[in-house]
């Protein structure tokens, strides 16, 4: 009889246990946007047993008996939140808005070391643009975004209003540019086609100033850039976008994603035009610059991402993507340029501490002129590239990663610019390994060498890189030092080309690959909602390529020029704080030191800045980004060939500085409904005279956009 009141009175204590432990705490964990988090970590601080993670919607719940209780909700690149709750009733609701981190300090990134690593982990100085700056500063593709967000960075427009890039002394076929950690094929005046990279479906952007050889080979020698897309996160998402501004400016786009069971897919289609911009109109001047018209354009992106995973720790991604652009070159002739890419890359866990990565990219980008008078469309440009990787990563002890690899490339390239529209093809292959040695939370090791074979250019070369990396309490020092490397290109070998009916340029098989000694020096100091970081960078450039005139072919040839230097620093401050308030100030300081004798063709500005100051504030059914930035870049005096008969001679030119400003407003106006206002050059700057170097703009102008989220109407808020 004992036994059993004893049994009873157990139970009568277990039930009353139990049914105290069916108090629920639920709610959303949302962005400032008022957009759901899914995946953000939910914990009790004084019970770690209790915790769980937001679903889809952003939505969590929690069982917890009677108390007070403070709950903590972190997510990767947010500041993480907390809030006390006295839990006495059947069910409390329990919201919480995340602000997002400006210094982005544990947002991974993958393009500094080729394994994903939290960035306050990375040794390599690493720049991120996330999706709220993309969005911010609502830039149509690459260019408009970069020179907003980094300093040291100008786009500007060479022969025939093709754009060219130049980043910290280096031009455009020293930067690699990625998507989603592959190349582009095609280029024009040694640069990609940079419309090709527009900001939809882009989650953020990786940018690794110095050399990236080791890693990533050829045209890696001055940085990387990698965009990385964003993958569906909802179980079905439908975005629409338009935006329309001066000189009939209009952008329209959509994606479609999915994320069910094993498949998620993201499809992005994005349509842009401008109209031709007369650079005289609103001036009295007879002469406007080097150009008075700036053509019209219109272009057309298609992408499409399938991630499925068939079992666990097995992963496959297929990619798929189509580009048109159309330049209104003439009255009679519209200039066309495609591109058609493709690719298959499967990741397997082996085990814990192994994984595998082997990929399949293809990419073919096409130029054509169409011909009005008799609608033909005529191809004289067709770059096809495919390639072959695998990528190894072994882990010891939980933390130090082994990584070995290799690449096969075919390249074939036909063009207008060989004799008889001709083509070459080459093969090139390389393997590389690196070591990252955490042997103290405090330290980090980065250590790798790459061996690249060219057998067309009959070379080989080895690039080394060292990246150390040492944290005291709030202060991180980084070192770093990197080979970089750039093999002669196909058509630098084999040029045969009437630039513009003036001169010839030819080809030289014979040059020899572009080497670069990078040492790097960078100090971090985060404090609070603060973060200050400086740069210090040294490069020694040997045998760059360029074009020199030969007298003896009355035309210039591709030749390796004497060792120069490029030198220079970068600081950056940063502070964000509860009030929604945000602020950004960067500079960088770039010096080109030429040996006497050889032509200043470079136009670095030695001075640049950005700046950035936003206030994001969400409140029950509105909310408001308003983020005014700006870019300064300083006056440079450079050499620039004359036209007059041979274009062997140089003459000094002076490109003046300049300053432009940007206030834009972005409303979130209801469940998924973004209206974007902006007015660019704020205070109405016109060059005097347009130069290659100039900004392109005619005054202040203006720009609405909407953004519909469709899946976002159906949710309860």
């Amino acid at each position: 009889m004992m036994m059993k009141q004893i049994l009873l009175s157990l139970f009568g204590v277990l039930f009353a246990l139990q049914t105290q432990a069916q108090h629920k705490i639920s709610g959303t964990v949302s962005d400032a946007a008022g957009r759901p988090l899914s995946g953000a970590a939910v914990s009790v601080k004084e019970s770690p047993t209790f915790g769980t993670v937001t679903d889809a919607k952003g939505h969590y719940e929690l069982s917890l008996p009677d108390g007070t209780y403070r709950i903590s909700v972190s997510f990767v690149g947010y500041d993480p939140s907390e809030k006390n709750v006295i839990v006495d009733t059947q069910s409390r609701k329990l919201d919480f808005l995340l602000s997002e981190r400006t210094t982005m300090i544990d947002q991974v990134v993958v393009t500094a070391t080729r394994t994903p690593k939290l960035l306050k982990d990375v040794p390599i100085v690493t720049r991120v643009i996330s999706d709220a700056d993309i969005k911010r500063v609502d830039a149509t593709h690459i260019g408009d975004l970069l020179q907003t967000e980094l300093p040291g960075i100008e786009f500007s427009y060479s022969m025939n209003q093709q754009v060219s890039l130049n980043m910290s002394g280096f031009g455009g076929n020293s930067v690699l540019f990625l998507v989603d950690g592959e190349r582009l094929a095609g280029e024009t005046l040694d640069n990609i086609d940079y419309s090709r990279l527009s900001m939809g479906n882009v989650e953020r952007i990786e940018i690794v100033k110095g050399a990236g050889s080791s890693l990533y080979g050829s045209n890696a020698i001055g940085g990387v850039v990698n965009i990385i897309s964003r993958e569906s996160q909802e179980p079905w998402s439908v975005n629409l976008n338009g935006r329309y501004g001066a000189h009939n400016e209009q952008r329209y786009g959509g994606s479609v994603g999915f994320n069910q069971g094993r498949f998620n897919s993201m499809t992005n289609v994005q349509y842009t035009s401008i109209d031709a911009i007369d650079l005289s109109k609103g001036t009295d001047n007879a002469e406007v610059g080097d150009y008075s018209t700036i053509y019209g354009a219109s272009t057309l992106n298609v992408r499409e991402r399938l991630v499925f995973t068939a079992a666990d720790g097995l992963r496959f991604t297929a990619r798929a993507g189509y580009f048109f652009r159309e330049r209104d070159a003439s009255g009679s002739i519209k200039e066309r340029y495609r591109s058609f890419s493709g690719g298959l890359k499967g990741n397997y866990a082996i085990t814990e501490a192994d994984d595998l990565e082997l990929s399949y990219a293809f990419d073919q980008y096409d130029k054509s002129d169409y011909l009005i008078p008799n609608s033909r469309d005529v191809r004289d440009y067709s770059n096809v590239q495919n390639t072959l990787r695998t990528i190894y990563n072994h882990t010891f002890a939980d933390k130090h990663i082994l990584s070995v690899g290799g690449d096969y490339l075919h390249d074939y390239l036909m063009s207008y610019q060989f004799s008889d529209n001709g083509s070459h093809t080459q093969h090139t292959a390389d393997a590389f390994a690196q070591f990252d040695w955490n042997p103290h939370r405090r330290f980090n090791l980065i250590a790798g060498l790459r061996f690249d074979y060219f057998p067309e250019a009959r070379l080989s070369h080895l690039s080394p890189k060292l990246g150390v990396m040492y944290k005291a309490d709030d202060c991180s020092l980084r070192a770093s030092y990197a080979g970089g490397f750039r093999a002669p290109t196909l058509k630098e070998m084999y040029m045969d080309f009437y630039m513009g009916n003036i001169f010839m340029i030819y080809g030289n098989p014979e040059l020899k690959a572009e080497t670069s000694h990078n040492f790097s020096l960078s100090a971090e100091y985060m404090k609070g909602r603060h973060n200050f970081t400086v740069t210090w960078f040294y490069n020694l450039v040997d045998n760059r390529i360029t074009t020199a005139w030969n007298q003896e072919l009355a035309g210039q040839v591709y030749t390796n020029m004497a060792p120069l230097q490029v030198a220079g620093a970068e600081t950056n401050a940063t502070g964000k704080y509860p009030c929604g308030l945000s602020w950004r100030v960067s500079y960088a300081y770039t010096r080109e030191m030429i040996e006497k004798g050889q032509p200043l063709l470079s136009s670095t500005r030695p001075h640049t800045a950005t700046a950035h100051l936003a206030y994001d504030k969400a409140w029950k059914n509105y909310g408001l980004s308003l983020a005014l930035t700006g870019r300064y870049l300083s006056g440079v005096t450079c050499d620039v060939y004359t036209a007059l008969t041979s274009y062997e001679e140089t003459v000094r030119q002076t490109y003046p500085g300049y300053t432009i400003w940007k206030l834009s407003l972005v409303q979130h106006l209801w469940q998924g409904v973004d209206l974007t206002l902006a007015v660019d050059n704020l205070f109405n700057y016109r060059p005097d005279y347009y130069y290659s170097n100039s900004p392109t703009t005619t005054g202040t102008t203006c720009s609405v956009g909407l953004s519909l989220n469709l899946e976002q109407f159906f949710k309860s808020k």
